[in-house]
């Protein structure tokens, strides 16, 4: 889709939306590693990353990923696991 082709009616560019998060717990259940793991591999990560923070009144804050999150942190962990 070209520049032009990808701007609304009012001029806007058009980007996908996230429609939906993995909250850390999920994430580490997808990963198959515990929840301590992905905050420290998580910690630098970025919402250009795919990481979020999500906040709830239970639970004051708790990091969420997106689909790439997801697989940036599967990244991370195969990294971390080559240096030893």
């Amino acid at each position: 889709m070209g520049m032009e082709e990808a701007r609304t009616a009012l001029g806007r560019l058009t980007m996908a939306a996230i429609s939906h998060v993995f909250t850390i717990r999920r994430a580490a259940e997808i990963l198959g590693q515990n929840e301590k793991l992905i905050w420290q591999v998580s910690d630098d990560m970025e919402p250009e990353d795919g990481a979020l923070w999500v906040y709830d009144t239970g639970n004051p804050e708790t990091r969420a990923f997106t689909a790439d999150g997801i697989d940036a942190l599967r990244e991370l962990i195969s990294e971390r696991n080559l240096r030893g």
